[in-house]
């Protein structure tokens, strides 16, 4: 698409005045951000291609949000050499332009070593700019739960989640684990279906909580249970917005603070980030960061190096191994489940967003690679099976140049 083009469906978009109702975030017109992107303050299944590409790029435009403040320094990632297989006229070069194409990707990067090795952009995309996260953020999340139990905030991940969040007292939630919490084996029943209305993904949105609670809380602290804690694993995205909700209790500070403070400033990031709020105030932890494409590759290098910061890691000893690798089987084919992170037998692990966000982390090739798309689909098999075979041929490529 265009400059030209895309300039003039924002016009378009900002002139059409459609009505600011998302179930997502409960935005009213009241509500919504004085900006030309306010007529995208709607479900976003209702969102075309165009407009889902927009609204990925100017998330925070759309949605209320809290800023998360970078520091005064930025860490540095230093151009290296080129993958020599991905060179224009390559076989990989010519795949690597279709993929980009097909599978609507916005930014692609590839660090070796904390070194740029390949950064491509689409879809009008650049450095400068950033893209919502989806569901990569949940690992953001289970780095700052790591935080606060190294912090003394929380004193063990075998607490019940009840200790730190009063409102779930009572609820199912009063015999689960912070633990069982991170690994989504709570046993509470809830349902996760992007294209379907009628589940939880969809009902948590229109929940209206009493004064003084979180909308999370209000709407999980009425769940069910269905399996007895730590016995079976089922994807929530709510359970991991209870996290987050933990995490500002124990802490006493938002969100989107703590993670300035603990990661984002003092780490180096190079942009602001945005965390999105609900309307009780409350950081949307399963997902909704928006942030540059440089700053997911350096959150990536971060994990990599061990969650360090001048050389002394935020997280206690042990927690980033147990976080990265599998702690439960899942329902998907070669992927298991830590701590908010999803694993492979290869000992490669993932932050995963829907639509296409990835942050994929090889520790035995010090390998980083971070995709920021826009698929049609939430989910799809065989978009999936093509983001594997990109990181394949990457993997392949960075391998034999080393023999």
């Amino acid at each position: 698409m265009t400059t030209s083009l895309r300039r003039g469906i924002i016009a378009l978009l900002f002139l059409a005045g459609l009505s600011a109702s998302r179930a997502d975030s409960q935005t009213t017109p009241a509500q919504a951000p004085a900006s030309p992107y306010a007529a995208l303050a709607r479900p976003t299944n209702t969102w075309n291609q165009t407009e889902r590409e927009i609204g990925f790029a100017h998330w925070d435009s759309i949605w209320p949000s809290r800023a998360v403040p970078r520091g005064t320094t930025v860490h540095p990632l230093p151009v290296g050499a080129p993958i020599a297989a991905f060179a224009p006229g390559t076989e990989n070069a010519a795949w690597l332009d279709g993929f980009m194409s097909a599978q609507k990707v916005a930014g692609l990067l590839v660090l070796q070593d904390g070194r740029i090795r390949l950064e491509r952009y689409g879809l009008g995309h650049d450095s400068t700019r950033r893209w919502t996260s989806q569901s990569v953020a949940k690992s953001i999340t289970s780095t700052l739960v790591g935080a606060a139990l190294k912090d003394g905030y929380i004193k063990s991940l075998d607490d019940p989640v009840s200790r730190y969040v009063a409102g779930l007292r009572g609820s199912a939630y009063d015999s689960v684990t912070i633990r069982q919490l991170l690994t989504m084996t709570s046993g509470v029943r809830w349902t996760e279906v992007y294209t379907d209305t009628t589940t939880d993904t969809w009902r948590f949105y229109a929940e209206r909580a009493p004064p003084g609670m979180s909308r999370t809380v209000s709407y999980m602290r009425k769940l069910p249970r269905e399996a007895p804690p730590g016995t079976k694993w089922s994807y929530s995205t709510g359970e991991t917005h209870l996290l987050g909700v933990l995490v500002s209790e124990a802490t006493k500070k938002p969100l989107a603070q703590y993670l300035s403070e603990k990661i984002w400033a003092p780490y180096g990031m190079e942009h602001d980030a945005a965390w999105e709020i609900d309307p009780t105030n409350s950081e949307m932890a399963g997902c909704c960061l928006h942030v540059a494409l440089r700053d997911y590759a350096r959150f990536g290098q971060f994990i990599l190096d061990g969650a360090r910061i001048d050389g002394q890691s935020i997280v206690p000893d042990g927690y980033l191994e147990a976080a990265t690798s599998t702690q439960v089987e899942t329902s998907i084919p070669g992927r298991g489940y830590g701590y908010q992170w999803w694993t492979a037998p290869s000992g490669r692990f993932a932050a995963i967003g829907i639509y296409g966000q990835m942050i994929d982390v090889d520790p035995k090739r010090r390998i980083v690679i971070v995709t920021s798309s826009a698929w049609p689909e939430p989910t799809s098999q065989a978009r999936s099976d093509a983001r594997a075979e990109l990181v394949r041929r990457i993997t392949v490529a960075i391998v034999r140049e080393t023999r």
